[in-house]
Parts: structure tokens; sequence; C-alpha cells
């Protein structure tokens, strides 16, 4: 039997608790995904996708700028 509940992304709603999870070790990059009303921010964890969503644009650029500087970032 094969599990497919690793595929499933995690929601974090806060944005401290975002930012200590792409401080983690095992983050490897953050997308950036910007629509009409929301600003979607996913960081890829070795074992689960983190997604926050954002809906000021003010904050999501502070919080852009304040990402790890070794992270890889990629705007979409």
């Amino acid at each position: 039997m094969i599990s497919f509940l690793w595929c499933i992304p995690k929601q974090i709603n806060e944005i401290k608790d975002f930012l200590l999870t792409a401080r983690r070790k095992d983050a490897r990059s953050v997308k950036i995904k910007r629509s009409k009303d929301v600003v979607k921010f996913k960081v890829r964890c070795s074992k689960y996708l983190y997604t926050l969503c954002v809906f000021d644009t003010e904050k999501a650029d502070k919080l852009k700028q304040s990402l790890p500087p070794g992270l890889s970032v990629l705007d979409l």
C-alpha cells in the first residue's frame, strides 16, 4: 500500500513560523507566486512544501527582503 500523504503541501498561517521554516537546514528554495489579490510564498523542504498566503503587498515585499540569502528565490 502506497501512502500519498507526503504529497500534500502544508499551509503556514503566521509569517514568523514561515521565516523559521525558511531558515531550516533542509529548506532548498522559495517560489513566490503573485496573483491579483494574494501573494503565495512556497518553501520547499526535504519532506513537505510549506505555503504562506499574504494578502497585503507591502507585507509580501518586506517578507521577500527578509528571506535568508542562501535560499534560491524564484518569482513566478
